[in-house]
């Protein structure tokens, strides 16, 4: 009889010791992929962070090119227009990592900011007032920077999305990601002609 039971009880034990190795394997997966997730988020912040930083700049350089170059008024309204376009997306929840028509929306808002703060600062280059004006270049090294940052920025975030979506779609993982509702983030692309950060030179 004891023999009998202990037939019974082995395969029962190496059930429970199969289905235990599979729900760890399950939730040590499942939870790797959240944490990736999250490094991806905080990313994204960083990069709104600087973008943000990009249009608070904004106001203080259009009055000053307006002080020099008021009949400029073409390329300052373009400035404005793209700048409250962008206001539009500017600090959107991270759900826009999950929806590719939506991150490409928003760079391409950003894309048009840089192209009308490249026009505005290639016009600046006709007032030599301008150029010496001590708030100005206080500005225009700001801006620099800023438009450095915001390389290094989408850079690390490209990096933290390849290696979550690297993640991802290996097998098996593949499969838990599609069960748990883990999607591909979309990567930043370079518009074209614009392998780098937009240069602010006069």
């Amino acid at each position: 009889m004891a023999q009998k039971a202990y037939r019974w009880l082995l395969p029962v034990i190496i059930v429970v010791i199969l289905l235990f190795m599979a729900f760890s394997s399950f939730s040590g997966t499942y939870n790797r992929m959240v944490r990736l997730e999250e490094s991806v988020k905080a990313s994204w912040g960083q990069v709104e962070n600087v973008y943000q930083r990009r249009m608070d700049l904004i106001p203080n350089l259009v009055a000053t090119v307006k002080g020099y170059a008021s009949h400029e008024s073409e390329t300052l309204a373009a400035v404005t227009e793209a700048r409250a376009k962008v206001g539009g997306m500017i600090n959107i929840s991270d759900e826009v990592l999950q929806d590719p028509a939506a991150f490409e929306r928003f760079q391409r808002a950003q894309g048009e900011l840089s192209g009308a703060l490249q026009r505005l600062m290639v016009v600046t280059e006709n007032y030599p007032d301008l150029k010496a004006n001590q708030n100005f270049l206080a500005l225009q090294d700001q801006l620099e920077g800023t438009e450095n940052r915001i390389t290094v920025e989408r850079m690390r975030f490209n990096e933290e999305a390849q290696g979550y979506n690297t993640y991802i779609k290996q097998f098996p993982r593949m499969f838990i990601a599609n069960m748990s509702g883990f999607d591909v983030i979309p990567y930043f692309q370079a518009s074209e002609g614009a392998e780098t950060a937009p240069k602010v030179e006069f």
